[in-house]
């Protein structure tokens, strides 16, 4: 960390106008990382110059950046403010690059039911917004991947009316102020549900949660894996 300050200190003295960093806070420990991550941001603040972070910790590039640039494989997928790119992933990895932890993916089925779009996960189904069901009609008979983050998902104690997704717990982590759920459905998909609720969760309990449909993305299964429901504009 001390090694870290330095070398910044050594660049700020010659006055430059870009700051180039190659994922420098990457062999620190936790603590010390949040600290240096303030210091960076603070820094920035103050100097007003251009900084070009290169970063694997998604946290980092949340934090840090006013504008993050998505890679993969050394091609773009996306650029935009933080908090768009969270809401408005065009696609299926990045979305599941943004955010802490991670969107959950399940794959279903699109089915029409007596004129409603409707998608089955197979222990479970799912009623999309009449947005969603819009775009999701060219996609009847096919599968589709469900996104959902764990903040996402509410916790309930008894099975809701619609959109109930009903998951047995395989792990668990007590964070104080919440608890993350670790899930599998009877078809072995699993996800993540973040949940502030006191009740005791045992290992191997059924437990019921139901995603807030306005927050929920859908992504094509071919190659591309692109956000179905939301009209993301391309500009890069």
């Amino acid at each position: 960390g001390q090694r870290q300050r330095v070398a910044v200190g050594r660049a700020i003295v010659r006055n430059p106008k870009v700051f180039l960093f190659d994922e420098p806070l990457s062999n620190l420990d936790a603590k010390l990382r949040v600290t240096m991550r303030s210091e960076l941001a603070a820094l920035h603040n103050r100097l007003q110059a251009t900084m070009i972070y290169v970063t694997h910790d998604q946290i980092e590039a949340m934090t840090l950046g006013t504008k993050i640039v998505v890679m993969k494989d050394g091609v773009i997928q996306q650029i935009g403010a933080p908090l768009y790119l969270y809401n408005n992933p065009i696609n299926k990895f990045v979305a599941g690059f943004i955010g802490t932890p991670p969107m959950n993916f399940l794959t279903v089925r699109v089915l029409e039911k007596n004129g409603a779009i409707v998608c089955d996960e197979g222990s479970f189904e799912i009623t999309p917004t009449a947005e969603q069901a819009k775009k999701l009609k060219d996609f009847v008979g096919k599968e589709v991947s469900f996104g959902i983050r764990p903040e996402d998902l509410v916790y309930t104690d008894k099975p809701a009316e619609s959109n109930n997704m009903q998951m047995k717990i395989t792990n668990k982590e007590p964070l104080g102020a919440e608890t993350h759920l670790y899930l599998v459905s009877n078809k072995d998909q699993s996800i993540i549900a973040k949940t502030t609720a006191n009740a005791e969760f045992r290992l191997g309990d059924s437990v019921n949660v139901v995603p807030n449909m306005e927050k929920a993305k859908f992504f094509a299964m071919d190659e591309g894996e692109l956000n179905i429901c939301d009209m993301i504009e391309k500009k890069w």
